[in-house]
C-alpha cells in the first residue's frame, strides 16, 4: 500500500510540474494591458477556467491527498506482517535429536574395548 501511494505521489508531482510549466501566466498579458490590450486582464478578470487550470487543480488535490496519506502511514506504523510473525512459538516443542557418536579408535586403528560406555 505504501509503495502504491509513493508511486502515485511521484507521478502526480511530475504531472503537476509539467502542467504548471505549460500554462500561460497571468503576468504575460500585463504588457498588452498598458497599451492596446484590455485593462480587465491586468486586475484578474480571466474568464472561465480552461482545461490546463482544471487539470492542475486536480493534480494538486491528488498531490495533497497522497502527501497526507504518506504522513498518516508513517505516523501509524503497522505491526510486523511477515510470515514468521504469525507463527505461535509457544506451541512449538523442541525435539531431541540423537547424534551418533564415533566409535572409540586407538592410534593403531583398532577399536579399543577397554573404554567403558
Amino acid at each position: 500500500m505504501e509503495t502504491l501511494v509513493w508511486v502515485v505521489h511521484v507521478i502526480t508531482a511530475i504531472v503537476l510540474i509539467g502542467l504548471v510549466l505549460i500554462q500561460h501566466g497571468k503576468g504575460a498579458d500585463m504588457g498588452a494591458a498598458f497599451g492596446t490590450g484590455s485593462a480587465g486582464s491586468l486586475f484578474g478578470s480571466s474568464g472561465s477556467a480552461n482545461f490546463l487550470s482544471r487539470s492542475t487543480a486536480v493534480a494538486a488535490t491528488i498531490f495533497f491527498v497522497t502527501s497526507l496519506s504518506l504522513t498518516y502511514i508513517y505516523a501509524h506504523p503497522t505491526q510486523g506482517q511477515g510470515v514468521m510473525d504469525k507463527v505461535d512459538t509457544s506451541k512449538i516443542v523442541p525435539q531431541v535429536v540423537s547424534v551418533p557418536t564415533a566409535p572409540d579408535v586407538d592410534a593403531a586403528g583398532s577399536k579399543s574395548k577397554d573404554v567403558p560406555r
